[in-house]
């Protein structure tokens, strides 16, 4: 568990399956990127378990956020593809607008840079996004890397990568496909 100013942060569990579902197939949620939406609970407990196993690999992954018993979202970074940390965050739509994503990703961004200082943070998101943009920039992470979306069957989807520094040509291909 870890706290901000307002927040507290807790490793999900199963007992977080129901909010967690609702957030991952709010349409509101995922318009901006549908194949990411929740169809089945099924799919959201494997992705709690996915995030549990980043917990006891890297020792951090992704938080589920509350401002005193109000659930917020989720956050937090985990390594992708064993070459930078992943920064990523998702709140419930009563609670956009407040700060919060910045809040999460202070937190998400420091605990990274204290596991793991070399790797790269990256924040990978559907150009288009612009609520995530916003969000993203804000955490001073820079602009990187801009093409199609790999394996994504709407071939005009684009997604935008950003980095906390410059990338080698490697890390890119590894993150994007490309």
């Amino acid at each position: 568990m870890s706290t901000t100013d307002r927040l507290t942060l807790r490793v999900p569990g199963p007992e977080d399956l129901e909010r967690l579902f609702g957030l991952y197939a709010d349409p509101l949620v995922w318009g901006p990127d549908p194949l990411s939406r929740h169809e089945d609970p099924a799919q959201t407990e494997r992705m709690i378990a996915n995030w549990r196993a980043a917990w006891g690999r890297d020792g951090l992954g992704m938080w589920t956020a509350w401002d005193g018993d109000t659930f917020v979202g989720i956050g937090g970074c985990f390594v992708r593809y064993g070459v930078a940390w992943n920064l990523g965050f998702r709140l419930s739509p009563p609670c956009w607008g407040r700060g919060y994503a910045q809040e999460i990703s202070a937190a998400a961004i420091s605990a990274a840079r204290t596991r793991r200082a070399e790797l790269p943070v990256t924040a990978y998101l559907l150009e288009g996004n612009e609520k995530s943009l916003r969000a993203v920039e804000r955490t001073g992470l820079s602009f990187v890397w801009r093409g199609p979306d790999a394996g994504n069957p709407d071939a005009g989807a684009i997604r935008l990568l950003y980095s906390d520094r410059p990338l080698p040509p490697d890390v890119v291909r590894a993150l994007t496909g490309k």
